[in-house]
């Protein structure tokens, strides 16, 4: 017998024919002697719904009953899908974030979550019960409702397999597991078995939209073994393998690449002429990070004549607005001459473990872009990664080329 906590997104319980679908796959767990626990979401379209009601009524709404009205979506998704279980002669309650506890702190919108006691919950899983726990969502030190962000109900399910110690997270999505790149735009792109934390991480953050950052990453400091895996498919994930997001030492022979990744979300902006000299860098960069501007790839130029340079940067496309307006407030005291922005820009990223223990894998995707005619504009690199900007219309060509250039067609 395994412990179990699966999640099902909002298009896995979009409507009650798709609820009643997960509730037959919980049966299928249950009867093969699992212990399980459920995290939903709220029904598709649900949020965006409820978001627009806060707006309507006021942009500068209260975050605190912003929240307490956006996790109401999972609150009747979960106690539909209990619904659907005892419909099914499954024992099963449904749980809020604030009956569990899962205890977060009071950042509104996009709380973190500091502790869950599992106590209450274990008493009914011992009984053979399933709980169905709606994600997404807390409560404060202040006993207030609070909602972990988009996406937050993955970090919900992995938050509570690392409280109950479950033998793994399942989590259900529109697609079968994670891939090499996009199967939209290459079709030559295959199915993973597995990928490490670190793998998984770099993708999320560099555009996959499989899995949450936040949820891989505490996947990765608590070692919860997930899977992904298609929840259209008529097979539970105990006979249905997806992919499988583990540590490192369980991948026997590693990749020089697993995956390549890209990101619409990017826009670039340089400041001409800026000042060569100490302090520069601080001085450009703190007033965007007091505008909450989230900075990610930065070169600065050589200074030919050790008085001024160049200094590049992207932002999110979202915030380009917002970013280009508070440096040009700061223009007395940065002195650039300049200022150039384009939202026309992709990152595009090559991503894996093997890349430690292999020389040139930087030089192949410089060559492979070379070929096809793309212009590189940035790049940045960590141990497991390389990313470049390039323009947005070469996207699709490059992560097409790229995919064959590492080997990761399938045959």
């Amino acid at each position: 017998m395994a412990r179990i906590v699966l999640k099902f997104g909002g298009t896995s319980v979009g409507d009650i024919d798709r609820i009643k679908n997960v509730a037959r796959k919980v049966e299928q767990e249950v009867k093969a002697g699992h212990q399980v626990a459920v995290v939903v979401s709220a029904m598709s379209g649900v949020t965006n719904q409820l978001v627009k009601y806060c707006n309507e009524i006021d942009k500068l709404h209260d975050a605190r009953e912003y929240d307490a009205v956006v996790a109401s979506g999972e609150q009747v998704t979960s106690g539909l899908l209990a619904v659907a279980l005892q419909s099914l002669g499954i024992p099963a309650r449904s749980w809020a974030g604030w009956q569990i506890p899962i205890r977060t702190d009071d950042t509104h919108g996009k709380a973190r979550i500091v502790s869950i006691d599992t106590t209450e919950m274990e008493k009914s899983l011992q009984t053979g019960e399933v709980a169905v726990v709606a994600g997404f969502q807390g409560v404060s030190e202040h006993g207030r409702i609070t909602t972990l962000g988009r996406g937050g109900s993955d970090t919900s399910a992995v938050a509570l397999a690392a409280a109950v110690k479950a033998d793994r997270c399942d989590i259900y999505t529109d697609v079968d597991g994670v891939y090499t790149t996009d199967p939209r735009i290459v079709t030559k792109a295959r199915k993973l078995d597995k990928i490490t934390y670190e793998e998984m991480l770099e993708l999320a953050s560099q555009g996959a939209k499989v899995l949450q950052t936040r949820s891989v990453e505490m996947a990765m400091n608590h070692r919860v073994r997930v899977q992904v895996l298609s929840s259209f498919e008529a097979a539970a994930g105990s006979s249905l393998p997806g992919t499988l997001v583990v540590d490192e030492d369980e991948i026997v022979e590693k990749e020089v690449v697993s995956g390549i990744a890209y990101s619409r979300d990017e826009a670039k902006i340089t400041l001409v002429g800026v000042a060569d000299q100490p302090g520069v860098a601080a001085a450009i960069f703190g007033p965007l990070t007091d505008n909450a501007v989230n900075v990610d790839m930065i070169v600065q130029n050589v200074s030919e004549d050790g008085k001024s340079t160049d200094m590049t940067f992207t932002v999110g496309k979202a915030d380009i607005a917002r970013a280009v307006k508070v440096l040009e407030d700061a223009q007395s005291t940065l002195n650039y001459k300049r200022i150039v922005s384009d939202a026309n820009v992709v990152k595009v990223s090559v991503i894996g473990v093997g890349m430690r223990s292999h020389a040139g894998v930087a030089q192949r995707m410089f060559k492979a872009l070379a070929d096809k005619g793309i212009n590189i504009q940035v790049i940045s690199t960590s141990e497991i990664k390389i990313s470049v900007l390039i323009a947005e219309e070469y996207a699709e060509l490059a992560l097409r080329a790229l995919h064959t250039a590492y080997g990761l067609d399938a045959a």
